[in-house]
């Protein structure tokens, strides 16, 4: 388990991250999503040690990574998959983190295999494509076979089949009991892979939560669709009840304001036939978009327009 507690870092006048706390339970995949200047390569950073806190503190399994005389055995990272010498073979490179923990060569060629990199282990890590980089930087998070990984946008250039490949190796990894934790800005992606989400915001908490609970917040004001050769008797049915009525009047209405119960039951009263009556649910994305907007430091036009200057941010946690 990670646990995050009022960690808080500044830089001059800079709050980068602010009196965040969060903790990552194991075997689950918790993804950590945040508007770009969020916070999030600082907390990442502060949590292995490599940033020290203005306040706060980190604990892994209960101790901090520093503590841990061989971390690779305990803790996988991958920040960035390219950090690495680029004249040096890939299986160099994994079997010099191999011998600084006392792994063996076998360990090597079980990570190299898992990863899918055998035809070009004995290759320059400077001519990797990007996927292939990505794909080496996730070997080495692994190579101690860690309790706990922390990953910083591994599907980044990989193609489809990479992207399956990983999101099965994550739900893997937590199905064995592990603490997995993954930053990423692959929303569908994270959809698909994520059970739990920490969200941040100008380096504070937005959500701590289920991906469910996420985006069933974000779709309490969806519309319901409707479908009905009666549209136009259904849109004056629902005109005196508060509600928004949109769409064409050739049977597909988007309707605001009103449950599908209470659509269903004006329809009855009325004697209008419905073929549809379908809750719209929003997206991971659109989730994501409609409860970080005011926490977005960077906004075009349209998006500063949207968000308004003088509205803070939904903050706390809500498990």
């Amino acid at each position: 388990m990670i646990r995050v507690e009022n960690l808080t870092k500044r830089y001059g006048e800079k709050t980068a991250v602010d009196d965040l706390s969060f903790s990552i339970p194991t075997g689950v995949v918790t993804g950590f999503l945040g508007p770009n200047g969020a916070g999030k390569s600082t907390t990442l950073r502060l949590i292995l040690g490599l940033d020290t806190p203005s306040a706060g503190a980190v604990s892994i399994d209960g101790r901090a990574y520093r503590d841990y005389d061989a971390p690779l055995r305990m803790v996988g990272t991958m920040l960035e998959a390219r950090a690495i010498h680029s004249g040096r073979s890939a299986y160099n490179h994994l079997l010099a983190l191999a011998q600084t923990h006392g792994l063996p060569r076998s360990r090597v060629e079980e990570v190299i295999e898992l990863v899918g990199i055998g035809e070009v282990a004995r290759r320059r890590v400077g001519s990797f494509s990007l996927g292939m980089g990505q794909r080496l930087g996730i070997a080495a998070a692994l190579i101690g076979d860690p309790q706990t990984v922390i990953l910083d946008e591994p599907a980044n250039g990989l193609d489809p089949e990479g992207i399956r490949w990983i999101r099965n190796l994550l739900k893997g990894l937590a199905g064995e009991g592990r603490t997995v934790f993954v930053s990423s800005h692959v929303m569908s992606e994270m959809a698909q892979t994520a059970e739990r989400l920490v969200v941040i915001g100008r380096g504070r908490l937005i959500a701590d939560t289920t991906v469910e609970e996420f985006v069933s917040r974000a779709s309490s004001d969806a519309p319901v669709r409707v479908r009905t050769p009666q549209a136009t008797e259904l849109r004056d049915a629902l005109a005196d009840r508060g509600v928004q009525v949109s769409g064409d009047e050739r049977g597909v209405l988007e309707v605001r304001g009103a449950s599908a119960e209470r659509i269903g039951e004006a329809a009855a009263a009325g004697g209008i036939v419905l073929h549809e009556l379908t809750p719209l649910q929003a997206s991971l994305e659109d989730a994501f978009m409609h409860l970080t907007h005011n926490a977005v430091e960077y906004h075009t036009g349209a998006q500063a327009e949207a968000a308004g200057a003088d509205i803070e941010p939904e903050l706390g946690a809500r498990a």
